[in-house]
Parts: structure tokens; C-alpha cells; sequence
């Protein structure tokens, strides 16, 4: 398990834009048993989420016309139950940390695992998950 003094500074980069942590396996599925659409990001203390991950689901967040309805986050690593029970959440893929995923009404509609991810600009992370707002989000008002 990652120290907290590494991983919190990490956590509070998604938690401090909006997104709920989820640092209980209770906590993961209330959040993917909710109406709408779903977020999830399961962060890590590597590079590439730290340098393109965290950048790009951020960026996405912020420009995309079609929003999630929650942005949801766990902590590959740290918050080892909560993990391996939105893993669960995730299946077929085989774990990735990090990874962003998208549900709707619970059911897994998108996955960016982490070989999608490294050696990828920011920029180009966040057109993927826009692209998914855009086929399953609803118009924000």
C-alpha cells in the first residue's frame, strides 16, 4: 500500500474538481448503482497518470458540452477494497491503473485502460472521453 502522504496529494487533484472518492467497497457500489451516467477514474502514483490520466479526465471534465452526471474516484494501491470492487464493475477488462471508465445506469459503456493512456499528451486523453460524454450523456441544460 502507497503512503498517504504520496497518494493524497494525488487524490485531492480529482477530489478538489468535483469527484467523489470512493474509499469503501459500500461506497463503489452505491456510487455505480446510481441513475444516469457514471464517471469512475481509478487513479495511481505512476507517471503516466500523473502526467496524462489526471490532465486529461480533468480537461475532459471541464470542456465537454455533454456531461457525466457523477464523477466518482478510487485509489489504485491505497484504497485496495474500493478498488477491487469497482474492478468488478469493469469486467471483462483485466485490472488497469490507472483507467477511466464510463457507466450508465451501472452498466459498463466505456473503458480507457492504461495502455490507452501511456506515452498519450493530455490532450489526446481527453478526446476520448468526450467522445463517450457525446454518444452517452445527456445535454447539459
Amino acid at each position: 500500500m502507497y503512503p498517504a502522504e504520496i497518494v493524497m496529494p494525488m487524490k485531492a487533484e480529482l477530489v478538489n474538481q468535483g469527484f467523489e472518492d470512493l474509499n469503501a467497497p459500500e461506497l463503489v457500489d452505491q456510487a455505480m448503482n446510481r441513475p444516469g451516467t457514471t464517471l469512475l477514474v481509478l487513479n495511481s502514483v505512476c507517471g503516466c497518470s500523473a502526467g496524462t490520466a489526471r490532465p486529461g479526465v480533468l480537461m475532459a471534465v471541464q470542456n465537454a458540452q455533454n456531461k457525466p452526471d457523477h464523477l466518482v474516484t478510487s485509489f489504485a494501491g491505497f484504497d485496495i477494497d474500493a478498488v477491487k470492487q469497482a474492478r468488478t464493475y469493469l469486467l471483462p477488462y483485466p485490472p488497469s491503473s490507472p483507467c477511466i471508465a464510463l457507466l450508465k445506469d451501472g452498466q459498463l459503456v466505456h473503458m480507457i485502460e492504461r495502455h490507452m493512456i501511456e506515452g498519450r499528451p493530455a490532450q489526446m486523453i481527453a478526446a476520448n472521453p468526450i467522445d463517450a460524454f457525446n454518444q452517452h450523456c445527456a445535454v447539459e441544460a
